[in-house]
């Protein structure tokens, strides 16, 4: 199998946030750039998820779905740097900060743009790039209360440009993502609704400062 340096960046990204992370026994309060996590849905409590298979319609991009199981390794991101802007590795990040999303086993970034999603006809979410990088379209802006993104807090996803939040709709795929709960993007700002997520399961880079927890 040859990598390219890319992909081999990303993957020793993971191992090192790994070697220094909550999987040792240390505890962290927020999530950091260079963090490897599963988001979880707060309404569906489905964990956000991508595999290399193509929508059908819209921009016929890779998908992006809900899954119900806590344990498939498709649902695992990388909290990284957006397109415009460096963020150091261990740097917690900031409520109002822009990132991307990286999708570790694909190696795309969770994507939004003016395409209709194939369920709900509201606006698609994909995974997009190559080798991690995409274009502006991939920035994602993280929408919380106080000054950080905490681990234990329920956070939204805005996309930059579009302005639309990450949420999942009530509908579900049939084949080939049977079962899988269809994501998209949204400009309905309801607290109530789904577009809340909340870091679970993960490795965690110990931050490079100690932050206020306020």
């Amino acid at each position: 199998i040859v990598y390219s340096m890319s992909r081999i960046r990303l993957l020793l990204g993971f191992i090192f946030a790994l070697l220094n992370s909550s999987a040792l026994g240390l505890e962290y309060d927020f999530v950091t750039s260079g963090s490897v996590t599963k988001l979880m849905n707060k309404v569906y409590t489905v964990r956000l998820h991508s595999h290399d298979v193509k929508y059908g319609s819209g921009s016929g991009q890779q998908s992006v779905t809900g899954m119900n199981s806590q344990n498939d390794a498709n649902s695992y991101w990388q909290v990284r740097s957006p397109t415009d802007e460096h963020i150091t590795r261990g740097t917690p990040i900031k409520c109002g900060q822009s990132i991307r999303l990286t999708h570790i086993n694909t190696n795309t970034n969770l994507h939004s743009h003016h395409f209709k999603a194939p369920l709900s006809k509201e606006q698609e979410v994909s995974a997009f790039g190559t080798d991690g990088e995409g274009d502006h379209l991939d920035n994602w802006v993280v929408v919380c209360s106080g000054k950080y993104w905490k681990r234990n807090n329920f956070v939204r996803f805005q996309h930059k440009e579009t302005k639309a939040y990450l949420t999942c709709s009530d509908q579900v795929f049939g084949r080939p993502i049977h079962g899988q709960q269809e994501v998209m993007a949204t400009l309905r700002d309801d607290t109530g609704s789904a577009n809340y997520w909340k870091s679970m399961e993960g490795v965690f880079l110990k931050p490079t400062e100690t932050p206020n927890k306020n």
